[in-house]
């Protein structure tokens, strides 16, 4: 007998600009600017200037007139990669005022990610099992990740959730929770 399972949704394809929507390209990245405290060498800010560019480019159209920002786009993020220590592609839509602080090893594979969300170091998004690759979580508004959090499968954290450091998060936490442990666990829910 053959073992169903739910697959996720497919993930955003890229090809469009994915920017939020109210606000223009130069305020968006004045705004990353702020939210990094106006630090001219925030790894995060770097990582965010260059992922807000990936998607501004996809709304330079033809694709022949892309063609050199693409190629720009393609050498920052690797060089976010290494030097930064986050990768964060560009099709992951990302909301306004996110901060990622205390760079390094981050690796944010989500589906989405919320605006008002703070990621700290050596944070992990992805899939839980390779034969799903489209299961990602989805970060929503106002949440806060402590260090080390693993955030996997096609999961939801919720608005104003909070993840502890450490934690393995492989189920939907709900909107004002504060989870912690391995794997986590709600230890109240903030109203």
């Amino acid at each position: 007998m053959k073992e169903e399972r739910n697959t996720a949704a497919p993930l955003d394809d890229g090809s469009l600009n994915n920017n939020p929507s109210d606000i223009g390209y130069w305020a968006l990245i004045k705004e990353d600017f702020f939210v990094h405290e106006r630090k001219f060498g925030s790894q995060g800010f770097w990582t965010l200037f260059w992922h807000r560019f990936g998607n501004w480019r996809m709304s330079v159209k033809p694709k022949l007139l892309r063609m050199p920002f693409s190629l720009i786009y393609k050498a920052m993020f690797k060089s976010c990669e290494i030097l930064c220590g986050i990768k964060l592609s560009y099709n992951v839509p990302v909301g306004r005022r996110v901060k990622l602080e205390h760079f390094g090893g981050m690796i944010l594979g989500a589906r989405s990610i919320g605006s008002d969300v703070i990621i700290r170091q050596n944070t992990t998004f992805g899939v839980a099992d390779t034969k799903d690759l489209n299961a990602k979580p989805t970060i929503s508004s106002g949440v806060s990740i402590g260090a080390g959090a693993v955030i996997v499968g096609n999961i939801t954290v919720g608005k104003n959730a909070v993840v502890g450091a450490n934690a393995v998060v492989i189920k939907d936490v709900p909107d004002g929770a504060v989870v912690v442990g391995v794997p986590s666990k709600i230890i109240r829910i903030n109203k």
